[in-house]
Parts: C-alpha cells; structure tokens; sequence
C-alpha cells in the first residue's frame, strides 16, 4: 500500500508579518477540505516555514495516479485560495504560487 504513493515537494511564500495567522488558519483546516485533500490522494502532507525567507516548504505523499488537475479546478479548494490570498503570494484566481522542488536525497 504505500508504494502506491511518490513523495511530491514545492514552495511557496508567505507575506510579511503573516505567520502566525498562516499557522492558525492550518490549525482549524476546514474539515471538508481535509477530506477533499485524502480523497483526492494526498496523505502525510506537512508544511514547514522557513522564518528568515518567509518560504513554505510542502511536502506530502500522493497516489501514483494522483489527477493534478483535479483540485485547482474544485469549488473547495478556490474558495480556500480566496481565503488565504491576503497572506501568502498568489497567481491571477488566488491560487497560490508554487514552485516544484526535485528530490537530491531519501532516507527510508
């Protein structure tokens, strides 16, 4: 079963004077997302702040068959972006902007 996820990392960046509002707003996640998130096939997903750089550090296991395209365009998770684009740097729709990080090391 857990060969059936790959690891999958990005960054994102937070806006200036807003950690601590970012890690309140994750504390009380949506209940209704957090299930979206596990049923689209995403498990084990952390995100880590680095405070000098203000950059979020994600990382989370998704299905092998994850669908990428599924989530951004889902109702939920739009109304989620709208809800955190006052924090963080957002793309044209507030999703936010992410940059896909390569793997170097693994230690299983």
């Amino acid at each position: 079963m857990e060969n059936d996820f790959v690891r999958n990392a990005f960054k994102m960046k937070l806006k200036p004077g807003f950690e601590n509002e970012y890690k309140l707003r994750h504390d009380k996640i949506w209940p209704e997302l957090k299930n979206l998130l596990s049923e689209s096939g995403i498990k084990d997903y952390s995100i880590f702040l680095d405070k000098e750089t203000l950059t979020l550090f994600a990382v989370q296991k998704i299905s092998k068959d994850f669908n990428f395209s599924y989530l951004p365009s889902h109702p939920l998770v739009k109304k989620w972006w709208a809800y955190m684009a006052d924090i963080m740097e957002t793309n044209t729709g507030n999703s936010p902007i992410e940059m896909p990080l390569t793997e170097v090391f693994y230690l299983s």
